[in-house]
């Protein structure tokens, strides 16, 4: 896998509504020319920069909830508040390292739909409308590997759609619902097992600290430290991001 591919991906969604613009802007000299979609789909040039700006504008939503994005933020909070420490590390700090996995789990789905829908669109060979729908089936496919039979149970139930006969037949708006749903509860149970250690030695030192008659020391002064300096040990953050990276394969 190149590796100067995703720089690529990056480049033709960020450029495309440039030259879409630049085309749809330039004179009509030739009485000929054809202003249609590739194919003599319905489809206009205005419309693919309407279709590709909306994309752009809801990449953020669409982090969040197609992309394992949910889960190891979710799981990184948790860490942070079962070691005590608040604030560190910060927010940016979870969510740069958040985007980071993300992108490498997601890069093969990505190279699927660069190779299925981006190049042919680069190439003229279909709109944007055609080419939503041809890089649909690889984050489809990705989605149910993780969504949970029940919770796409309930959503089919929700939208009072029949049972599909195959996984390619459920509905993005299925899909996208149930996939959330079952990240959120991966991420909570992944959460509550980190939480355990940490309760333990928290109870442990407010047993001790009480027995001793240490009433005016806040347990968490002594415990604090003593959670920081275990997980540095254990090399935690090791041992973290890999299970969590082992959790999507």
């Amino acid at each position: 896998m190149s590796c100067g591919l995703p720089s690529r991906m990056l480049s033709a969604v960020l450029l495309l509504p440039a030259q879409a613009l630049a085309a749809s802007v330039r004179p009509r000299h030739s009485a000929g020319l054809n202003w249609s979609a590739p194919g003599g789909a319905a489809g206009s040039v205005p419309w693919n920069i309407v279709v590709l700006l909306t994309l752009l504008t809801l990449l953020p939503a669409l982090v969040v909830a197609i992309t394992p994005f949910t889960r190891l933020l979710v799981v990184f909070h948790f860490l942070r508040q079962a070691l005590g420490t608040q604030t560190a590390p910060s927010n940016q700090t979870l969510i740069g390292l958040s985007l980071v996995l993300t992108y490498f789990l997601m890069q093969p789905v990505g190279t699927a739909i660069y190779q299925s829908a981006v190049i042919p669109f680069e190439h003229g060979q279909i709109d944007a409308w055609s080419a939503v729908e041809l890089g649909t089936p690889p984050l489809r496919h990705f989605m149910l590997k993780f969504a949970r039979e029940k919770d796409l149970a309930l959503f089919l139930a929700l939208a009072q759609a029949p049972r599909p006969a195959r996984p390619d037949d459920v509905p993005m708006r299925v899909v996208v619902p149930a996939y959330i749903l079952s990240e959120l509860k991966t991420g909570f149970q992944i959460g509550a097992a980190l939480f355990l250690p940490f309760l333990v030695i928290d109870l442990v030192v407010a047993a001790v600290t009480t027995s001793i008659g240490m009433l005016q020391l806040p347990p968490v002064v002594i415990s604090t430290p003593l959670k920081i300096m275990l997980f540095v040990m254990v090399d935690g953050w090791n041992l973290l991001v890999g299970s969590l990276m082992k959790s999507f394969s």
